[in-house]
């Protein structure tokens, strides 16, 4: 199908292969199941593929439009084969997800029209929240971008520390005051360095607990208030960091931090450790907020710019 060309070079398309390979896996080993014996996609069929999806961690809205939709091939062409299902899933999964990513971006854009461009992370512990900040700030340095990272995540001192041996990693300045500080306070640094330093991106990790969503709330928004003094329409983008490798749990901390504050953005991690994959499918679909980035490994060059045929053809690639 001309949808999926290749639009990654060969090593990004490798390593995409590489990393969703235990969800692949699980996945065909599940939907050979369904199908075995079988030459026709009837009832049973389609009631054991929604099986499949659920069990795939696609979740269950979206798997049942999914299902919707291949009904809807079903009814039009009535007899399907078992042997089609594969490409019919490719096309009608691709489909969905282009209701939530209207352009295909494969590099680390960002506009230009926005100067510093602020990017808020926020995220649980855990979740490979300073890891995929790191990353980013490696990307858009390798594009000759200047970068400068914000370590408002003060309640823990290893999250500093952490984002400090990425600055050091990367080469690019942070700024940080003592574990405990008002991450506001970073925050307003942060920019303030950022603007004086002619910065192109200013990446801003915040803290990552979700005990109580109130404080969260109030901690973000005061966060947003102190950065707009600064610079008036910041964040430009607030990006959340999820961990694949969760399956349902990862849904949970989408619903959470959606409550809590505008996420425009989001980033996958962890896929290539875990059999979870689909997990990014239902994500997408179900908050319709796109999935920017996926990390298919631990390498500094395994975070991904998320391409939705690139994907859905290394998850169904036979």
């Amino acid at each position: 199908m001309s949808l999926f060309k290749n639009i990654f070079s060969k090593d990004k398309k490798e390593t995409l292969d590489k990393g969703l390979e235990k969800s692949k896996t699980s996945f065909f080993g599940k939907l050979t199941k369904a199908v075995a014996g079988k030459s026709k996609v009837d009832d049973e069929v389609l009631d054991n593929l929604e099986e499949v999806l659920v069990t795939s961690d696609v979740g269950v809205n979206t798997t049942l439009k999914i299902i919707d939709r291949i009904e809807e091939r079903v009814s039009k062409d009535k007899y399907l084969g078992t042997e089609e299902l594969n490409s019919i899933l490719r096309e009608e999964i691709a489909g969905l997800l282009s209701e939530t990513h209207s352009g295909e971006d494969k590099e680390f854009a960002i506009p230009t029209d926005k100067k510093p461009y602020v990017i808020m992370v926020v995220g649980v512990n855990g979740v490979g929240k300073t890891t995929t900040i790191g990353k980013l700030a490696y990307q858009f340095k390798k594009q000759g971008k200047k970068v400068v990272l914000g370590a408002a995540d003060t309640f823990r001192a290893a999250a500093i520390d952490q984002l400090q041996v990425w600055a050091e990693r990367v080469d690019v300045p942070i700024i940080k005051q003592k574990m405990g500080s008002d991450p506001a306070s970073v925050a307003f640094d942060t920019l303030n360095s950022a603007v004086s330093e002619g910065a192109d991106v200013v990446l801003v990790d915040t803290a990552g607990r979700l005990h109580n969503k109130v404080n969260l709330m109030n901690e973000l928004s005061k966060v947003k208030r102190v950065m707009q003094k600064v610079v008036p329409d910041a964040p430009h983008e607030v990006l959340l960091v999820l961990d694949g490798s969760t399956g349902q749990n990862a849904f949970e901390q989408a619903k959470q931090f959606t409550k809590a504050t505008e996420v425009s953005s989001l980033a996958v991690t962890k896929l290539d450790g875990t059999a979870k994959g689909g997990v990014v499918i239902g994500i997408s679909d179900q908050f319709q907020i796109p999935v920017k980035y996926i990390g298919v490994g631990e390498g500094i060059e395994d975070l991904q710019v998320f391409n939705k045929f690139e994907f859905v053809d290394s998850f169904f690639k036979m």
